[in-house]
């Protein structure tokens, strides 16, 4: 059964305030993740305490490098069901976990941290993990237009 909608508002709101896309419906996820071109972020959102204490803080710091992906878009576990289940397809060779961050380069999965690569850690150690795989796949704003 959901969490009530007026508690995990502030979660959600969290995301939105980072910049991330919330995806509710299977059609938006769809829309997102369907045919991609260049980088997207995946944040699958969760209530538990290392979603508040460790991967939303991980990457509202990752996300302040200068590398970073195209689009960050977000479900919510645990609430959104058929959104989650439906981005949970489209990196379906990696186990369910909430939380979880998967980063797409053109449709395929380049970076997964599960679960278990977040809780226990500080978000200083899950933002470097991001950061690293955002350098690798990711393009600096500067970068992008000096090859324009």
């Amino acid at each position: 059964m959901p969490y009530s909608e007026m508690m995990v508002k502030p979660m959600r709101e969290e995301m939105v305030a980072m910049g991330a896309q919330e995806l509710r419906t299977v059609e938006q996820v769809d829309a997102e993740l369907g045919d991609q071109r260049g980088t997207t972020l995946v944040f699958v959102n969760s209530v538990c305490g290392c979603a508040a204490g460790n991967a939303r803080p991980a990457l509202r710091h990752a996300l302040k490098h200068t590398a970073k992906p195209d689009r960050v878009v977000t479900v919510f576990a645990g609430q959104d069901l058929p959104a989650t289940a439906r981005a949970r397809q489209y990196f379906a060779d990696y186990q369910p976990s909430s939380p979880s961050i998967a980063l797409f380069k053109d449709g395929e999965v380049v970076s997964f941290l599960h679960r278990h690569q977040i809780e226990g850690r500080g978000p200083e150690a899950v933002a470097a993990e991001l950061v690293k795989a955002f350098d690798q796949f990711c393009t600096a704003p500067e970068a992008s237009r000096a090859a324009s």
